[in-house]
């Protein structure tokens, strides 16, 4: 699969101070007139007419990664998209095809078609992501007009097994008056992030339940915070996810998602001595009352039919295939 540069394009350009979406790309991370900063005049910036090219700027995902970039514009020509930056921000793939009002869908793959070339997660996007899908469970998008570029949703409840279920802190659901808790679902983290006392909360119960013997060195290399050596009888690859708990997220309006096989713990290597180590793909949020205070992440979202329906402001779950909806949709790509 070809990897695109922009040094390599021909028709790459670097996006102007003149442009509107300059300004847009900076609305987070900047206070000051970004071109102003990069010595555009004060008559030309009245104008609108500055030439300088528009500074570098910088993104920040829910779970606190950054990603720092330049504002690019040029033609390309796709087959298959694998992740595109969806949010609700005017710079988002939906806004600039002009479908941010309606809304869109995806299914990703799992983790083991990562390397696979030919073949894509499904992403849907304007009416045909929208319609027909009354037999999901939709959760209500829910509005933080201090952070309008995340979809929020709310976190009501975890279930490990056949356990009650685990009550979750009410800032997984609710904000305060500075815009900080609530769950966002981002497809940009990789794995879901929890607030500290409850996921510590979650990892006793899983303690309790698993009864298999810790890989504690893994869990030392890896920084995930459990990891067990599963039975594995003649260092067979099978599926083991029945010897493991499953953990369901209960999400507002009675929506329920139990975790695809896969999504909660994953193999960290080929099987040795019979046995084979699998880790928790869950972390601990960052200690800060700022922001989110959870996320949904896109590890845990391998194998389920995500839609965003933006016009009833409400997303919706479907676990499926993932890989037999991308063949469904003719993006396997033959070689």
């Amino acid at each position: 699969m070809s990897t695109y540069s922009p040094s390599y394009s021909s028709s790459s350009l670097r996006d102007l101070c003149v442009s509107p979406l300059c300004s847009d790309v900076h609305s987070s991370d900047n206070s000051y007139d970004p071109c102003a900063v990069a010595g555009c005049s004060l008559s030309t910036l009245v104008k609108g007419t500055c030439p300088r090219p528009c500074p570098s700027f910088a993104y920040t995902y829910g779970a606190g990664g950054v990603v720092i970039g330049t504002l690019t514009r040029d033609t390309l020509t796709t087959h298959g998209v694998a992740l595109a930056l969806h949010g609700r921000g005017v710079l988002s793939l939906p806004s600039q095809l002009g479908f941010l009002q309606k809304g869109f869908s995806h299914c990703f793959l799992g983790f083991k078609f990562a390397n696979n070339p030919n073949i894509s997660s499904p992403l849907v996007i304007g009416d045909l992501a929208i319609s027909s899908n009354d037999h999901l469970q939709f959760t209500s998008l829910l509005k933080n007009p201090m952070y309008p570029n995340y979809y929020y949703i709310g976190l009501e409840a975890i279930t490990v097994g056949n356990a009650t279920a685990i009550q979750v802190p009410s800032s997984l659901r609710e904000f305060d008056s500075h815009g900080n808790g609530g769950m966002i679902i981002d497809s940009g983290t990789t794995y879901t992030h929890l607030p500290g006392p409850f996921y510590t909360q979650l990892l006793s119960m899983l303690q309790s339940i698993i009864t298999y013997p810790r890989a504690q060195e893994q869990e030392a290399r890896t920084g995930f915070d459990l990891c067990y050596r599963i039975p594995c009888p003649n260092n067979v690859v099978t599926d083991h996810d029945h010897l493991l708990p499953s953990i369901s997220f209960h999400f507002s309006n009675n929506v329920s998602l139990v975790l695809p096989q896969g999504n909660h713990f994953y193999a960290m290597g080929a099987p040795s001595n019979s046995t084979v180590v699998k880790c928790l793909l869950l972390q601990n949020m960052d200690d800060s009352d700022s922001g989110p205070a959870g996320v949904f992440g896109s590890f845990q979202q391998q194998n389920v039919k995500v839609v965003y329906d933006l016009e009833k402001e409400r997303i919706g779950f479907q676990p499926m295939d993932c890989a037999s909806a991308a063949a469904s949709q003719g993006i396997i790509h033959k070689t």
